[in-house]
């Protein structure tokens, strides 16, 4: 399937984007009508629910089900923010997070081989878990950046990737995105997928990274905290 036809089919990117992200933290996955639901085991130890561009009835559900605990999230995946901010509203959720963006690339225009780090004093440190592959910079004994990828469905699927903030600006971002992608390619990948903060963004476009969807999520927790940095 091109680039083109897996974004017309978002949904589709959201089960295996969901896939690839509770593979990457250990995470259960049940259903919830069509869309998937992640029990967050090791931060909220509540559940997440998942949708992309759900109809009023669908939105109706979902959102009961996220309202039966504060610490429970409904993340709207969809480029009509404004519907669904308008949805949230009615049925009592707060919009704690409209920053991030679902992003897609062709693995094809990866690099697949290992990336030199950019300074003589650093080292990555590379391992695999339970399929998950790990990619960690450390400065002596202090970490500096890290990242990790899953492989679902073809498809290479990112999570936290994280630089330090003593470690920013020294073009690390790229280095474990690159050095994730190497290890990604000992599988069959066609494709990668992440969800980008907005700091993210710009990092990710220029490897050439494009912007399929808006990423909302809702709570029914007050606290006006932005849990896209749980």
């Amino acid at each position: 399937m091109s680039l083109d036809a897996m974004v017309e089919d978002t949904t589709h990117l959201l089960e295996v984007w969901v896939a690839g992200w509770a593979g990457c933290r250990g995470y259960e996955i049940r259903r919830e009508g069509r869309f998937p639901a992640v029990l967050r085991a090791d931060t909220t130890r509540e559940w997440e629910y998942f949708a992309c561009d759900p109809s009023e009835a669908e939105f109706a559900e979902l959102a009961a089900k996220a309202a039966e605990a504060p610490a429970r999230i409904l993340t709207i995946l969809t480029n009509d923010e404004a519907r669904y901010t308008a949805l949230a509203a009615q049925h009592r959720l707060n919009l704690t997070s409209a920053t991030q963006t679902m992003m897609i690339v062709d693995m094809e225009t990866q690099d697949s081989e290992d990336p030199w780090l950019p300074d003589d004093d650093l080292r990555w440190v590379p391992s695999t878990d339970d399929g998950v592959h790990h990619a960690v910079v450390y400065a002596g004994d202090e970490i500096a950046a890290s990242g990790r990828v899953f492989v679902a469905d073809h498809t290479a699927v990112f999570d936290k990737i994280v630089t330090e903030p003593g470690f920013q600006r020294r073009g690390l971002g790229s280095f474990i995105m690159r050095a994730l992608a190497a290890q990604a390619f000992e599988h069959d990948v066609e494709s990668g997928l992440l969800l980008a903060s907005l700091d993210g963004q710009q990092l990710y476009s220029h490897l050439g990274w494009t912007t399929v969807c808006h990423v909302l999520m809702l709570s029914s927790s007050d606290e006006g905290g932005d849990l896209s940095l749980v």
